[in-house]
C-alpha cells in the first residue's frame, strides 16, 4: 500500500495535468456546441424548407457516424488535401467535439423549443414582435432554462468520449497515462488512477446537474 501510494503521489501531478486538457476541451466542446447546435435546432423548427431539411441532414451525418471517424477527418483527412488547414491536436480535438456535441445539443434545442407553450408565440405577436423577436425575446430564454439539464449530462458524455483525442497525440488524460504505462510498465495502477480521475470528475458534474435540476425545476 506504501508503495502504491508513493507511486500514486509521484505521478498523480502529470495525471492532473491530463485531467485538465480533458476538462478544458469539454468546456469548449460544450459551449461552441451549444451554439451551433442552438442554430441548427432553429434550423429545425424553422418554417423554410431547405433550411430545415440542411440541419435534419447535418444531424443525420453527425449522430450517425462515429466520433472518432470525424476526428481523424478533421485532423488527418482535411489537412491531406488542404494543408493549409493543418492544425495542432488540441484544435482539431475540439472542433470534432464541437460538432459532434452540436448535433446532439440541436436535438436537445428542438424539443425544448416545441415544449414551450404555443400561446407564448402567440402572446409575443399580438403585442407587435415579429417572429423572430418573439423567438429570440421570449421562446428561446424558456426553452435554454429547459436545455440547461440535458447540457450537463452532455458535458459529462462529452468527458468521457474526449479519452478518443489521445489517438491523435493529444496528452488529455488518458494520453497522459498511457505515456506513463510505457516508461513505468505499471498498467493497474495507471489506469486505476487515470479511472478513479474520470469518475471523480463525471460525478462532480452529476452533482452539480443535479442542483441546476432543482433549480430549473422551482422555476417551471
Amino acid at each position: 500500500m506504501n508503495e502504491f501510494l508513493s507511486f500514486a503521489l509521484t505521478y498523480l501531478p502529470y495525471l492532473l495535468q491530463g485531467a485538465l486538457v480533458t476538462v478544458e476541451i469539454a468546456v469548449i466542446g460544450v459551449i461552441f456546441g451549444s451554439i451551433l447546435g442552438l442554430l441548427v435546432g432553429l434550423g429545425r423548427v424553422s418554417k423554410n424548407p431547405l433550411l430545415s431539411q440542411l440541419s435534419k441532414f447535418f444531424i443525420w451525418v453527425i449522430r450517425g457516424t462515429p466520433l472518432l471517424l470525424q476526428l481523424f477527418v478533421i485532423h488527418f483527412a482535411i489537412p491531406s488535401v488542404f494543408s493549409s488547414l493543418t492544425m495542432p491536436p488540441f484544435v482539431s480535438a475540439c472542433i470534432a467535439l464541437s460538432i459532434n456535441a452540436a448535433a446532439y445539443i440541436a436535438e436537445i434545442a428542438r424539443g425544448a423549443i416545441q415544449s414551450i407553450d404555443k400561446g407564448q408565440m402567440e402572446a409575443a405577436r399580438s403585442l407587435g414582435l415579429s417572429s423572430s423577436q418573439s423567438m429570440r425575446r421570449v421562446i428561446i430564454p424558456q426553452a435554454f432554462r429547459r436545455m440547461l439539464p440535458p447540457l450537463g449530462n452532455e458535458f459529462i458524455a462529452l468527458i468521457k468520449e474526449s479519452s478518443l483525442v489521445s489517438t491523435i497525440a493529444l496528452y488529455d488524460l488518458l494520453r497522459t497515462g498511457q505515456q506513463i504505462i510505457s516508461s513505468t510498465y505499471r498498467y493497474m495502477e495507471i489506469f486505476f488512477l487515470v479511472g478513479l480521475i474520470y469518475l471523480l470528475l463525471t460525478t462532480v458534474m452529476s452533482f452539480i446537474i443535479g442542483k441546476i435540476e432543482k433549480k430549473v425545476g422551482a422555476y417551471e
